[in-house]
């Protein structure tokens, strides 16, 4: 074993310690169990999800009108948001079902325009409210991948300082619970993307929000071929890309824990490599692999590795998966490596994890490894 995996191997020991002695010490809100579903999976309904597995469940996407701001929702979507809370909360009554609004396909210029103006905002934040009661959502959860300019990350804090205004005003003037707010953000606070730093408003997210979903994923992908990648490496020796140093970087900017939550990839990203006999991670790559776009859920995953015979390695380093067959390479997260993940949360005293995607996890094995390793 070289010196990395030694290194790696006694941080995986020591968080697990650290966890056995401050099981004590965790977020007495938590822990937050999340799974994302996205509508569009057909074959998936939400009968489907084993609720028994989370605490929350995300209704994934609904998206806001270009022009007034304001949702426009059909027929056959107003039965699709219906159905989805009415099954989940006979499945389970103490589920929370949220709201989902945004997502990757959306972008974030839509956001930006919107959050712009104090008019653009309220139409916006009143209409969610709306939308969120008629539907009988517990919440509403804005995906705005991500705000692209340091404006817009002020913008950002105006819009959740009005938007919990509202909803503690909604609340009085009809005696019901305030709806629960969340955002699904970048895996660090501080981002730099196309060369333009801005750093996420973490006072108005500790005052305005209930949590934040960090995406601790895609840290590689399809828009680097260059070479192979862990898209969700726990720790990264040759770089700070890594979940274990965005939760800590959200934890040194002072975020409150028990609104931190940790993401985690119900996917894999592939590859196709350069040489077949060179697939370690980092290996040089030339494409992308199968997939749409090269991503596969982790029930494709599993069911290409066994129809190809793939060499399958725990890569202790990153504390992720990858696999191979020929010139096909694919990273991914398996049960032993969410555990892993799980259980360093858990040392940091957060809320919880979320997944994405629920449809995705063949027979439940990594969700219900996540959810028996975070018992309190």
């Amino acid at each position: 074993m070289d010196f990395p995996k030694v290194a790696s191997l006694c941080l995986v020991m020591l968080s697990l310690a650290i966890c056995s002695s401050t099981s004590a010490m965790y977020s007495s809100y938590g822990p937050n169990k999340g799974g994302y579903w996205p509508s569009w999976s057909i074959d998936f309904p939400p009968s489907a999800i084993d609720t028994t597995l989370f605490t929350h469940v995300y209704y994934a996407f609904l998206s806001p009108s270009n022009v007034t701001f304001k949702f426009e929702i059909d027929y056959p979507t107003a039965l699709s948001l219906k159905n989805f809370t009415t099954t989940l909360h006979k499945k389970k009554p103490s589920i929370k079902t949220l709201l989902s609004i945004g997502g990757t396909a959306e972008g974030p210029k839509i956001f930006s325009r919107m959050a712009l103006g104090y008019d653009s905002r309220k139409s916006f934040i009143l209409c969610t409210i709306e939308v969120a009661r008629k539907f009988d959502f517990d919440g509403v959860d804005l995906d705005w991948e991500f705000p692209q300019t340091p404006i817009d990350m002020v913008n950002f804090r105006h819009l959740l300082l009005e938007w919990r205004v509202a909803v503690k005003k909604e609340a009085k003037s009809t005696g019901k619970q305030q709806l629960l707010l969340s955002a699904a953000t970048y895996y660090k606070p501080e981002v730099t993307l196309d060369n333009v730093y801005r750093k996420y408003p973490v006072k108005s997210i500790n005052k305005n929000l209930d949590w934040i979903n960090a995406m601790c994923y895609d840290y590689h992908g399809a828009w680097d071929l260059t070479a192979t990648g862990a898209q969700a490496a726990l720790y990264d020796p040759n770089s700070n890309v890594s979940t274990s140093y965005g939760l800590q970087a959200w934890i040194k900017a002072k975020i409150q824990r028990e609104k931190l939550v940790m993401g985690l990839p119900l996917y894999g990203r592939t590859w196709q490599l350069k040489d077949p006999s060179i697939y370690g991670i980092g290996a040089p790559a030339v494409d992308v692999g199968p997939g749409v776009q090269g991503q596969l859920g982790c029930a494709d995953v599993e069911k290409f590795n066994a129809q190809n015979n793939a060499k399958v390695v725990f890569d202790l380093s990153t504390v992720s998966v990858y696999s191979v067959a020929g010139t096909t390479w694919i990273g991914y997260d398996d049960a032993r490596s969410v555990k892993i993940k799980v259980e360093y949360a858990k040392t940091l005293k957060i809320e919880g994890y979320f997944f994405w995607a629920v449809n995705t996890d063949q027979e439940w094995k990594i969700s219900r490894k996540a959810s028996e390793t975070w018992i309190v």
